[in-house]
């Protein structure tokens, strides 16, 4: 018996608390309220561990999101939320970070039953990572301001001129399902800093954890309308609040193919855009790094979540002189990266999350071998027992050409190639549609510096991958973005810049 049949794939048991808030009846939270749909049609929620259903969402209707929206619009036009004092907005921004974590037992489990990362790394990433980012972008709600600026043309004196900074109005929030929590928090947090009020539509597949997210938003005091969420499909509720008139921005993080429809569609009213869309990251390897070292980050790098992350170091360059010793040390992580259900303490890789997305990833490894690359790791399903395990693969002999090469699978799967100095493997790092993120492993502090001029993406790594940090910007160059989240810049994204002109 090999270890992959030894693993037992059987969901564990949830707790009591995951229990009762799976079967709420489902709701919306509108105006500060857990409100009924103008319908009576849902969705399932699945446990993507077992492949059941285990809950039900509403699927909101357009109705549903007018209403929500309007709950919006009132709560930012009479100020309520943007005309607290700032330190008084900061404050609910902390407490609610407080509860998150107060809560985060409960949240890791739900995230871990819905999406099926395991719960120990939806705790330490995602509940975490949603209590930083809360405390970091409360900060900001005291901080922005605009500046006193001479005009260029006029004696001094004349004119007293200064800029202001002011928030967009109500947003919309539409999220991925490939870290539902944290994603939801890296969407909130800067627009309650600037002062906007929003609407909120997690992904259909995965909306448990900002269901329960809505509890502690209301617990935490925000005026009813500042936060509204809706569940539902992208299509119809999603596709309803990008039209919206009452909208005056959209951010969206998922697919380019999707990005490139809200933005089409967006402009027809001018909405405001922040877009994180896709990527086909490079994880490069020169030939100065220890391999052993290097094995573990870049195995790191693309089985993390799944591979479900659009950083997720998906092409792999290595320098020949350790290509055949790198692809061995990745070899050997297999073990500790056997997918195993989302409850079990020793997870480190789960399901992917939909029978759909199991389907995508293993086409792309059929159309990868019938293109004649190799399968060096993996390559298969995981025995399972209605879940959807793909173990972790590695591909080589691949060319350019290749699907697997230039398209984002989101899964965890990587195809690794060859170079031989710096400005060849720059060309093949750019060599793609997207830039979002890149990795450089090297104890070459000049090569990795030239390496991150040359690389065309919004993020360069070295020595380490998908670190992100609530301070620093995040976004995408090419198709992988408009705009940037996170630090200074995303509260900046939920602003409008006003100059104003007085003669005196």
């Amino acid at each position: 018996m090999n270890e992959q049949t030894a693993i037992s794939r059987e969901q564990l048991e949830y707790s009591q608390g995951a229990k009762d808030f799976l079967a709420r009846k489902p709701q919306l939270f509108v105006g500060g309220e857990w409100v009924d749909s103008t319908h009576d049609r849902t969705l399932p929620v699945e446990d993507p561990s077992c492949g059941r259903e285990v809950a039900r969402i509403v699927d909101a209707s357009t109705e549903d999101v007018d209403r929500a929206v309007a709950a919006a619009r009132t709560a930012f036009d009479d100020g309520r939320w943007s005309n607290l004092p700032p330190m008084k907005r900061e404050a609910t921004i902390h407490r609610l970070a407080d509860l998150i974590q107060r809560d985060g037992e409960l949240l890791a489990e739900l995230e871990a039953i819905d999406n099926g990362k395991p719960k120990t790394m939806a705790h330490a990433v995602d509940v975490n990572g949603a209590i930083s980012m809360l405390h970091y972008h409360a900060g900001w709600a005291s901080k922005l301001s605009g500046e006193m600026i001479e005009p260029a043309n006029a004696p001094r004196g004349v004119f007293h001129s200064y800029t202001r900074r002011e928030p967009v109005g109500v947003a919309a929030q539409i999220v991925p399902w490939n870290f539902p929590l944290l994603m939801a928090v890296q969407k909130i947090a800067p627009a309650l800093a600037a002062g906007c009020t929003l609407v909120l539509k997690p992904a259909e597949q995965t909306s448990v954890t900002a269901l329960k997210l809505a509890d502690l938003i209301a617990e935490a005091g925000f005026p009813a309308g500042t936060v509204n969420i809706v569940t539902g499909l992208g299509e119809t509720a999603g596709d309803r609040l990008v039209r919206h008139p009452d909208v005056d921005k959209v951010a969206f993080t998922g697919s380019t193919e999707v990005g490139k429809i809200i933005n089409r569609t967006a402009t027809d009213s001018m909405k405001r855009v922040t877009l994180e869309l896709g990527g086909k990251s490079p994880v490069i390897v020169l030939p100065d790094m220890d391999p052993a070292v290097a094995a573990g980050g870049a195995a790191n790098a693309i089985f993390f979540n799944s591979g479900q992350v659009c950083v997720a170091g998906s092409r792999l360059y290595a320098h020949r002189d350790v290509f055949d010793r790198l692809i061995e040390g990745i070899a050997e992580t297999a073990p500790a990266w056997a997918p195993r259900p989302s409850l079990d303490p020793q997870a480190r890789m789960g399901p992917l999350v939909s029978h759909e997305q199991f389907e995508r990833v293993m086409g792309y490894i059929e159309a990868g071998k019938k293109d004649g690359a190799s399968v060096a790791m993996g390559g298969d399903a995981a025995p399972s027992n209605g879940g959807y395990y793909v173990n972790p693969t590695v591909m080589v002999d691949v060319n350019p050409s290749m699907s697997v090469v230039q398209e984002e699978i989101f899964g965890p799967v990587v195809v690794a190639q060859r170079f031989d100095d710096l400005d060849d493997v720059a060309k093949q790092a750019n060599d793609t549609l997207y830039g979002l993120g890149a990795g450089v492993w090297t104890r070459d502090v000049g090569a990795f510096h030239t390496l991150a001029a040359k690389i065309k993406s919004g993020t360069v790594w070295g020595n380490c991958h998908s670190m992100l940090d609530s301070a620093l910007p995040f976004g995408g160059y090419k198709q992988s973005g408009i705009g940037r989240e996170l630090g200074s810049e995303g509260v900046k994204a939920y602003t409008e810049l006003k100059t104003v002109i007085l003669q005196l």
